[in-house]
């Protein structure tokens, strides 16, 4: 007899999670793994995923962090998670994304399916021939010192499903690998540190590299 499993994930879900994971492409995680070579045993691969996360014992494996350039001659920090991880991301956010979407402000442009900085950009300009002042904040390192309670605060306030708490809690603590190869642990902040609006990661760091 089978045992039912905890979690009812549908497989589906993550096929339709690779999918969007293969569009966005990306640089490998510490693993070293590519998307290709991810393909390349496809169904082995999607069906150990579905299996573990529908038996609640996956466990997400370290970021590997690098440092991009920056115009002003800084650097950003950059998370890149495995292929596989992003896939086991992807899954978790077809699930929350439809519950959280319709909680945001209009005028909110930033990490939003359809949106852009391109997006507030026009909206500001628009607006600039009806205000003469402007408001303008930065949150200093935003990602780097981000609360993890009041992170699951906030999820928790939108859904108490019983296999997406979990693994974003375990996401949130997940080490980073710096370039040289140390393993950081981490009290605060997440692991996809500096990436901007709408754009993802670890193809981010793809195009970094193609142009150095």
């Amino acid at each position: 007899m089978n045992r039912a499993k905890p979690f009812d994930i549908p497989k589906r879900e993550v096929r339709e999670a690779f999918k969007r994971v293969k569009a966005n492409q990306g640089a490998a995680g510490v693993d070293g793994r590519s998307i290709q070579e991810f393909e390349a045993q496809l169904a082995g691969n999607l069906y150990k995923r579905w299996n573990r996360l529908s038996w609640g014992s996956y466990l997400p494996p370290p970021v590997r962090r690098v440092d991009i350039p920056k115009a002003d001659g800084g650097t950003r920090p950059l998370g890149i998670p495995t292929v596989a991880d992003r896939i086991a991301q992807e899954v978790v956010r077809r699930y929350l994304e439809p519950l959280v979407e319709p909680k945001f402000h209009a005028d909110s442009y930033g990490y939003r399916p359809g949106r852009s900085a391109i997006d507030g950009i026009r909206t500001a300009r628009q607006r600039c021939w009806r205000y003469d002042w402007i408001l303008d904040l930065d949150i200093k390192a935003f990602f780097d010192s981000m609360d993890w309670e009041l992170l699951l605060r906030a999820v928790r306030k939108h859904t108490q499903c019983r296999w997406v708490l979990p693994y974003i809690e375990r996401w949130r603590e997940a080490p980073a690998v710096l370039e040289e190869g140390t393993l950081v642990q981490r009290g605060k902040g997440t692991p996809w540190i500096g990436a901007p609006s709408g754009e993802d990661k670890s193809g981010l760091l793809q195009r970094q590299q193609s142009q150095t």
